[in-house]
């Protein structure tokens, strides 16, 4: 197994009181034909997919603050999470320091209930938009009297439709991401939003740089993931979990790279993905109807493979 597993943390929150250790077993590598879909002109990074009631998509957030749909032959423009976004100046843009007044999307997820598309946009909280797409609305942007400073990743729960998010700090921005790490930072929250009450709960705090949140296929417990290496966390049809592992490099891996890894519900390795000299920054893998799609923070484009 690659060595960067060591640097795998997570953090547990059962509705019950459990804890739980990770086993991990081995795997031999597959090496899968990664296919690239190219993202509209000038923009990069697709952190994160979403697929709609429907089963249409994927739904991607990207650099310049807007989330496009995949039509099966190219994008459309579906969303945007800047209240007041000036096209002139944000579309198109790859400039980090455009984000806080462009947007920047990175956790999306569908509430499967509404057909809503709720988004973790990094700089304006926790914000949905309708079936029809538009401007994003803001749902949630501090609790307990304290703003959120990195809104990272989310899941939904089906019945309720409760959220549960992150914001990876409460003392840095996305923009200064590496601060998070650098610092030692410990700020992270996990966090609830009821959209019945409009109320967000802190669940858990102290996390160093909180990132990818999954519930389990039977909605008992909760994982979010603290960063050194795991990414965003997507619980498959079978309630395994898929972990990105992000080194932070933005340079294609090499062959025997990890790039992410498949968990079961006791924590237990299953399974190892590797890079096959093509992706870089992972992010985020969706399996989603035999077809996975692998994110980035830095490709312009998103990677895909079946099997």
């Amino acid at each position: 197994m690659a060595c960067s597993m060591r640097n795998l943390y997570l953090v547990l929150l059962f509705f019950t009181s459990f804890s739980l250790s990770l086993i991990f077993t081995v795997s031999y590598p597959t090496y899968p034909e990664y296919k690239s879909i190219r993202l509209p002109p000038r923009v990069t990074g697709p952190e994160s997919f979403a697929f709609d009631c429907n089963g249409k998509g994927p739904y991607v957030g990207v650099s310049d603050g807007r989330i496009f749909k995949w039509q099966g032959r190219g994008w459309s423009e579906f969303a945007h999470t800047a209240p007041y976004r000036r096209r002139d100046v944000c579309d198109g843009s790859t400039n980090p320091s455009l984000e806080s007044i462009c947007g920047r999307p990175l956790g999306l997820q569908f509430n499967n209930a509404t057909c809503e598309l709720y988004i973790a946009d990094a700089y304006f909280g926790l914000m949905s938009v309708g079936k029809n797409g538009g401007a994003a609305t803001q749902l949630a942007s501090s609790v307990e009297g304290v703003p959120f400073k990195f809104t990272n990743n989310m899941d939904i729960h089906p019945d309720s439709g409760i959220v549960y998010f992150t914001d990876s700090s409460t003392r840095f921005s996305r923009r200064e991401h590496l601060r998070v790490t650098l610092s030692g930072d410990s700020t992270g929250r996990l966090l609830k939003y009821d959209p019945r009450s409009r109320q967000v709960t802190v669940l858990q705090r102290g996390l160093k740089f909180a990132n990818g949140v999954a519930l389990s296929r039977d909605y008992t417990f909760v994982l979010a993931a603290e960063t050194g290496t795991p990414d965003n966390i997507k619980r498959n049809a079978m309630g395994d979990f898929w972990v990105a592992l992000n080194d932070g490099q933005s340079t294609p891996s090499y062959t025997d790279k990890t790039i992410g890894v498949r968990l079961d519900e006791q924590g237990r390795h299953l399974e190892s993905l590797h890079g096959n000299a093509y992706t870089e920054s992972v992010s985020e893998i969706n399996e989603y109807n035999g077809i996975f799609s692998v994110g980035s923070v830095a490709t312009p484009y998103l990677t895909i493979f079946s099997r």
